[in-house]
């Protein structure tokens, strides 16, 4: 296995179905800016982050140059495509077409990793391992596409979780010994989901801002609503990215270190960018009125939850801890319940202005540590 591999053009041809997926889900979450929307929102993109993740691992064991590789990844590509299609209404009269279509996609998925078994890139038995999980997590996903009220989410629920915890808790130990992980490329395939998820944000940015006539207000508006995108991006790429791949390529526990810190913390990442862009995108599309308070949690509340995500990320990946991003993910909420009476534009921008202080501040702190 090339350790410094890197991604492959089939691979992205994958990452662009998960594009479409991930508006998916800020569209259904756009619907309803409720709690139990939120819930549902959230419900459908761990599902959905978890079947690009395991396909993010299996890839890194795999060649990517064998043919069967190649065609199940595409057959896996448009299996997810369906599901997407069928997501904004998976908990309504299309259920069982994502579930089922999401469900083979899994299967694919362990498809994949008992051939990179059989090519000597993968532990058999740690995919034995979690495999039962897999499978009964897929099983109650199916079974509950078939029910309706709250027990489809309840046992969707319960599906996830039991998905999540094979390789967390059930298959820890077993799970060191999966793969060598090629760090250039596994970092690369993380960093490159941040990104569709950040482009995902820009074009609810365009969306939004393209409902009405561009004034004075509207353009203020979206420079704000790009400049928290770009103090996202540069939270995560300027130092901590790199950081964490060098620490992943000397680590002596990679495979764990790897799952905790990418698997699981990057979903809080996620997450964040995707409720931040269903709040910025009617942040610029009703620029001169008081945001209602689910769209204003949406925005500071998805802000919050990047930066703790990424507090997290850095902890678990760098051993420190970033108290300024933690204070600010605290601060943010604060500012919700502070500006319900504030026009939208300005309240875009003192999320702005809360994040490039914290950039420059960090940047500071920087400078004097390196000197």
């Amino acid at each position: 296995m090339d350790l410094e591999r890197r991604t492959t053009p089939i691979e992205l041809l994958w990452d662009l179905v998960f594009v479409f997926a991930v508006t998916r889900v800020t569209a259904l979450l756009s619907a309803d800016l409720s709690w139990a929307g939120l819930g549902r929102a959230m419900l459908a993109l761990a599902l959905v982050w978890w079947a690009w993740s395991a396909f993010a691992w299996v890839t890194n064991a795999h060649d990517p140059d064998s043919g069967l590789f190649r065609l199940t990844l595409l057959l896996a590509t448009g299996l997810i495509f369906i599901a997407g299609l069928a997501l904004p209404r998976a908990f309504g009269a299309e259920g069982t077409l994502f579930a089922v279509t999401y469900a083979l996609v899994r299967l694919l998925h362990l498809a994949l990793y008992a051939d990179a078994s059989r090519r000597g890139t993968a532990s058999m038995t740690a995919i034995a391992g979690f495999a039962v999980t897999v499978a009964i997590g897929m099983l109650l996903l199916i079974i509950g596409s078939f029910t309706g009220g709250s027990w489809r989410p309840a046992l969707w629920l319960g599906a996830a979780a039991i998905d999540y915890a094979g390789p967390a808790w059930l298959t820890r130990a077993r799970l060191r010994g999966l793969q060598r992980v090629a760090v250039a490329h596994f970092a690369e395939r993380y960093g490159l989901f941040i990104i569709i998820c950040l482009g995902e944000s820009i074009v609810a940015i365009g969306i939004g801002a393209s409902g009405s006539e561009l004034t004075a207000a509207s353009i203020t508006a979206v420079a704000f609503a790009m400049l928290t995108i770009v103090a996202f991006w540069w939270v995560y790429f300027d130092r901590a990215a790199e950081l964490a791949e060098a620490r992943l390529r000397t680590h002596t526990d990679p495979v764990l270190a790897a799952a905790d810190g990418y698997s699981y913390l990057h979903l809080l990442l996620v997450a964040g960018i995707i409720i931040f862009a269903v709040g910025v995108k009617h942040a610029v599309a009703h620029v001169e009125q008081p945001m209602p308070a689910g769209a204003r949690l949406a925005l500071f509340g998805g802000a919050a939850l990047y930066l703790l995500g990424h507090v997290a990320f850095q902890a678990r990946m760098l051993g420190t801890v970033p108290y300024a991003q933690l204070a600010l993910s605290a601060l943010c909420l604060v500012v919700f319940a502070v500006s319900g009476s504030i026009a939208a534009w300005a309240v875009a921008g003192l999320l702005a202005l809360a994040l490039l202080t914290l950039l420059a501040g960090e940047a500071r702190l920087g400078d004097a540590a390196e000197r």
